[in-house]
C-alpha cells in the first residue's frame, strides 16, 4: 500500500508551474521525489529552483510562451533529452481574463483558446507519442468549476474550460488501453493572483465564502493531493475522470 502513491525517480512536467497552483504542485511532485521540469513565460524562475534544491529536488525549467505555437515544437523532447524519460505531464498553464461578453475582444478569445486547449491537445500529443512508446504515462489537466458551470465575465476562460473537459474525456479513450491516464483536476476558488478580485475584495470574499460548504478558499498545497493521487499507481484504473477540489461547491 505504501508504494501506490510513490512517484519517486518519476519525471514530471508541469506548464505554467512558477507561481500558483502550478508552483505548488511542482514542489508537492519534488518533495514526493519526482524530477520536475518547469515551463513558464518569465524569462528565469531563480526562487523557484532555489526552492526545489533547498528540498533535494531537480528542476529543469525551460522559458516558453504557450500560446505561441512555435514555442511548443519540440518541446517535450527538451525534456525527454535533459532527463530521459518523461512520466507525468500537468498541462496547467493558463490566463484568465475579465471583460463583458459583448465586449470581448475576439483576438482574446483566440489567444485563450490558444493556450488554454490547442497548447494542452499539442503537449499532450507530444508527450503521449513518447509514452506510447515507453509503456504508458499519466497525463492531467487542470480544469476548473467553471468547466461546470457559467461566469460572468470570463466567457473565454469558462468555454475553453468547457472544452478542456471533453479533451480529457476523449484522450482517455482512446489511451487508456494502452496504460496512459488522462484525467483533469478542477479546482474551486482558490488563494492565488488569478482570483484576487475575489478574495482581496472583503464583501464579495465574504459571499463566496458563504457558498462554499468548507466555509473557505483552496490553499495551493490542497491541490498536491489530488495530483499524487492521479500521477502514482493509486489511479492506475481511472481514466476520464474530472476531480473536483472545490470545498465542496459543486455538490450544493
Amino acid at each position: 500500500m505504501n508504494n501506490l502513491f510513490d512517484v519517486t525517480g518519476k519525471v514530471a512536467l508541469v506548464t505554467g508551474g512558477r507561481r500558483g497552483l502550478g508552483k505548488a504542485m511542482v514542489l508537492g511532485l519534488a518533495q514526493a521525489g519526482a524530477q520536475v521540469a518547469v515551463v513558464a513565460k518569465s524569462q528565469t524562475a531563480d526562487e523557484l529552483e532555489r526552492e526545489i534544491a533547498s528540498i533535494g529536488g531537480k528542476c529543469f525549467y525551460i522559458s516558453a510562451d504557450l500560446s505561441q505555437s512555435s514555442e511548443r515544437i519540440g518541446l517535450i523532447d527538451q525534456v525527454i533529452a535533459h532527463y530521459g524519460r518523461l512520466d507525468i505531464l500537468v498541462n496547467n498553464a493558463g490566463i484568465q481574463v475579465r471583460a463583458p461578453a459583448v465586449d470581448y475582444a475576439l483576438e482574446q478569445w483566440h489567444q485563450d483558446f490558444e493556450l488554454l486547449l490547442t497548447a494542452v491537445l499539442d503537449l499532450s500529443q507530444q508527450a503521449a507519442r513518447f509514452m506510447l512508446k515507453q509503456g504508458g504515462g499519466k497525463i492531467i489537466h487542470i480544469a476548473s468549476i467553471s468547466s461546470f458551470q457559467g461566469a460572468r465575465q470570463i466567457i473565454g476562460y469558462a468555454t475553453a474550460k468547457h472544452g478542456l473537459v471533453g479533451l480529457t474525456k476523449c484522450m482517455a479513450n482512446e489511451w487508456a488501453s494502452q496504460n496512459i491516464n488522462v484525467n483533469a483536476i478542477a479546482p474551486g476558488l482558490f488563494e492565488t493572483d488569478m482570483a484576487a478580485h475575489v478574495t482581496a475584495d472583503p464583501v464579495k470574499s465574504a459571499e463566496m465564502r458563504g457558498r462554499i460548504p468548507a466555509g473557505r478558499f483552496g490553499r495551493p498545497e490542497d491541490l498536491v493531493g489530488p495530483l499524487l493521487f492521479l500521477a502514482s499507481d493509486a489511479s492506475r484504473h481511472v481514466h476520464g475522470h474530472v476531480l473536483l477540489v472545490d470545498g465542496g461547491w459543486m455538490g450544493r
